[in-house]
């Protein structure tokens, strides 16, 4: 059961984060007519869910509706058309939630007029409840409200709460876009299984199930993953071997810093 939700959620967007944040908050209990949500079009299942829920669906933020909590689930490009007609819906005691990469709270305050604001990033694995989230709360938002809004993102996994706006930039880099990494080392590993004389769609599937497995490993261990890495090394031996090259000075390290400092650097010039 989710704690306790105090007034209306409104949810704005309900497609894959949005549907998915959604489909966890009334799992975990939160009671349908406790939510609203504003999409133009969303897709039948998510028209079930809201129906089934006793949720309410709605294009338009209809003119008596004030939201407790506002929840931003929409592309930042979207943002600028979305965000106007939203003004209506902003009340005294509203916190406003956005999980749009690339926009600040200051863009956001600046079209909502909104005071309580929590900037959050969540990732992919979100949407089958195993993502992780960073977020940001500004200093007008109430123990109250974090305590809320920390209750609707646990729902898709952990939350870790960062002390500055700034740092919203390196969790975008570091856990926001970091499936995209893991998924091209699936790829990286087959391709190299490929050259050593594997059939391109075997080295796949021992890929796959390789990080799939060294993944649910690392969730299920009480073990960090340094001790994990040295179990499975044994002194002389083939994993030993690879990791010389993988741990060199120009091995991944240095490689993943790069990476990591680019796509940094890059969210924060999308935030502008």
């Amino acid at each position: 059961m989710v704690a306790t939700i105090s007034g209306t959620i409104v949810l704005v967007g309900a497609g894959n984060m949005g549907g998915a944040m959604l489909t966890g908050w009334l799992k975990s209990g939160v009671p349908g007519s406790s939510v609203v949500v504003l999409d133009p079009g969303p897709s039948d299942p998510i028209r079930q869910l809201i129906n089934d829920a006793g949720a309410r669906h709605f294009t338009q933020p209809p003119a008596d509706l004030e939201a407790s909590i506002l929840f931003l689930a929409v592309k930042p490009q979207a943002m600028d058309a979305v965000l106007p007609p939203l003004k209506s819906v902003i009340g005294p005691k509203t916190v406003v939630v956005t999980v749009a990469a690339g926009k600040t709270l200051s863009t956001i305050g600046a079209h909502l007029g909104a005071s309580a604001m929590v900037r959050a990033m969540p990732n992919t694995p979100a949407m089958i409840g195993r993502g992780v989230t960073g977020a940001y709360a500004n200093g007008a938002v109430t123990p109250e409200q974090r305590q809320m809004v920390q209750a609707l993102l646990k729902v898709s996994g952990p939350v870790e709460w960062v002390e500055t706006e700034a740092d919203i930039d390196a969790v975008t880099a570091l856990s926001g876009s970091g499936p995209a990494y893991v998924f091209y080392l699936v790829e990286c590993m087959a391709e190299a299984g490929r050259k050593a004389g594997l059939p391109a769609d075997l080295a796949m599937r021992l890929a796959r199930e390789t990080v799939s497995g060294a993944g649910e490993l690392l969730h299920r261990s009480p073990d960090d993953a340094s001790r994990l890495r040295q179990n499975v090394t044994s002194p002389g031996g083939t994993t030993a071997a690879a990791l010389s090259v993988l741990m060199a000075e120009d091995g991944m390290q240095p490689l993943f810093d790069r990476a990591i400092e680019a796509a940094r650097l890059r969210a924060g010039e999308l935030a502008g």
